[in-house]
């Protein structure tokens, strides 16, 4: 992986940052969940350091924990990223969107209408969604694993027809001749399957990157993998080792080969949650201050992952010599390998608990060579394509990455000193697409 760059991207949520609680940090703005201007904010910091993109989770629903927690939302996806789109000028602009509840008409429309407002820089992260209390917003019940997956390969296509449906050339602006559009360029699609359909045309021209970029997020499950393999030039994983991290992007490799793309056109990117700070013993001293009430509840979780009892009154001790004898990770949960080895540093289980080890990505605490060698040591072994990081507090984690963090990736060869180009695909460095891609081939269930 000499001759390629490392691709980084941001997660953008709820104003506050990927730490518990983060909403209480110090010099953290409470309201900054319905502040646009503090996501706004965030992105340029992000744009400044040179990322490549920007990605909204989403989860349209309330969760349980919301009295204590923050939403964990940002306030509206499509929303919020056109408002980002005309505060910034290369930062590419990832939002995700349920197939499952959504019809492909719409997800047509309103990604290639920012695509085109930000000047090629939109992505659409096609999701489906299997949560009870997301189904009930939209009035349904949770459908069948395989019902998802149809509708969804059928939603793709659609959007992706319909993006094509204004042709590259059909937009004449001929003030003389009085010719606004080329009527043969605007074509309907037509298309019905068993589950969504469209007529068109989409009364929406070209961006300059054509259309937007198709992303995928998950476990690679096989039905994931096929959607992903045949459609998308992006994936975000869910990976704790460098080991799960190169069998996980290589199944998404093999799965676009499968589809009949080239594997080199699907970029895989890990997650990686970040706290920058002087030393390590300041960083968890951080987590601690602002997470830290929530680490006796997490004790049953690390109790399993380990495999050994552990108690509240053990919270400021180490692992006891029986104790790490006796401690193995855990088969169940792929998280148990990290947090054993960190264990196995003699940190206490409070400290333990604020690396991060039961969170949904790696955390790396400390200064900015923590950050620097994890990235480089991953990138260098074929674990991942880029990152997508989670700093622990936006109002001043996104700055200290692009400060500290990034001056020393580039300095080691690995991350680029200027954007590679003006688009999202272009800084991805994957093809030009309009329309359907014409080298993937049929499938059953397509």
């Amino acid at each position: 992986m000499t001759d390629t760059k490392m691709i980084l991207g941001m997660a953008m949520n709820d104003g506050y940052g990927a730490l518990a609680s983060s909403w209480r940090a110090p010099g953290v703005h409470a309201d900054n969940y319905t502040d646009i201007a503090a996501n706004i904010r965030f992105a340029q910091a992000a744009e400044r350091g040179g990322f490549s993109f920007l990605f909204i989770p989403d989860f349209p629903a309330v969760r349980a924990d919301v009295g204590r927690q923050t939403i964990r939302n940002i306030l509206e996806p499509m929303t919020s990223l056109t408002a980002i789109s005309q505060a910034t000028s290369r930062i590419g602009l990832v939002a995700t969107g349920s197939t499952t509840f959504q019809e492909p008409f719409n997800h047509a429309r309103q990604f290639k209408a920012l695509d085109v407002l930000s000047h090629g820089r939109a992505g659409w992260n096609a999701v489906t969604t299997s949560d009870p209390a997301v189904a009930a917003n939209y009035g349904r019940t949770v459908a069948s694993r395989a019902e998802r997956y149809e509708r969804a390969h059928e939603s793709v296509q659609i959007v992706q027809a319909l993006w094509g449906s204004w042709a590259a050339d059909a937009w004449v602006k001929d003030k003389e001749s009085g010719q606004f559009v080329d009527p043969a360029g605007l074509q309907p699609v037509n298309l019905q399957g068993r589950y969504v359909a469209a007529r068109g045309p989409l009364a929406i021209p070209p961006s300059e990157q054509g259309q937007p970029v198709i992303f995928s997020s998950g476990g690679p499950s096989p039905h994931l993998l096929a959607l992903a393999g045949r459609y998308a030039s992006g994936f975000i994983g869910e990976v704790w080792t460098i080991e799960q991290g190169r069998a996980q992007r290589e199944m998404v490799r093999r799965a676009a080969q499968d589809a009949g793309r080239d594997p080199d056109d699907i970029k895989y990117f890990a997650g990686l949650m970040t706290t920058v700070a002087p030393s390590v013993r300041e960083g968890l001293d951080r987590r601690i201050a602002i997470a830290g009430e929530s680490f006796p509840a997490q004790l049953p979780h690390l109790s399993a992952m380990l495999g050994i009892a552990l108690g509240h009154d053990q919270l400021d001790r180490p692992l006891s010599p029986s104790q790490l004898a006796e401690a193995h990770a855990s088969p169940m949960d792929p998280r148990s390998e990290p947090a054993l080895e960190v264990a196995r540093r003699g940190w206490t289980i409070r400290e333990i608990l604020a690396h991060g080890v039961i969170d949904y990505h790696p955390v790396t605490v400390g200064p900015a060579e923590v950050h620097a060698d994890h990235l480089q040591r991953w990138f260098e072994a074929g674990a991942a394509d880029g990152f997508w990081l989670n700093p622990d507090v936006f109002e001043d984690g996104v700055d200290a990455f692009v400060d500290q963090v990034v001056p020393l990736l580039q300095q080691r060869g690995v991350y680029p000193t200027d954007y590679p180009g003006r688009t999202l695909r272009q800084n991805l460095g994957v093809p030009e697409q309009y329309g359907l891609d014409p080298r993937v081939v049929p499938a059953a269930n397509a």
